[in-house]
């Protein structure tokens, strides 16, 4: 993840004719948040399907949706160090608990 995440940095400079990844860029969280959107919804999708096609399916969809991920934390400033922090800051604790104390 931290070898793509250099890569997404990378492509913020490219041309847009050349890289996918400067086009979600220059596409702005409008974008990105639809593309997320999509993604996570083709997760769903293949995660219904049975046996080892939906497998595939998951293992292919996920990949796609992480990478949209990595665009979007780059998008916003946010590194996987900073993710990684607030995972540790939660661990240990319950989910449920995690929820009550944002209040949702």
């Amino acid at each position: 993840l931290a070898r793509l995440m250099e890569r997404i940095q990378a492509r913020r400079h490219a041309s847009p004719r050349e890289s996918y990844t400067r086009t979600l860029f220059d596409g702005g969280i409008d974008l990105l948040g639809a593309k997320l959107c999509e993604e996570a919804g083709e997760v769903v999708e293949a995660a219904r399907l049975e046996g080892e096609a939906g497998r595939e399916a998951v293992v292919h969809e996920a990949a796609d949706l992480v990478y949209h991920l990595l665009v979007t934390l780059a998008y916003c400033g946010v590194t996987l160090a900073d993710v990684e922090a607030e995972l540790a800051r939660r661990f240990g604790t319950s989910g449920l608990e995690e929820k009550a104390r944002r209040g949702k």
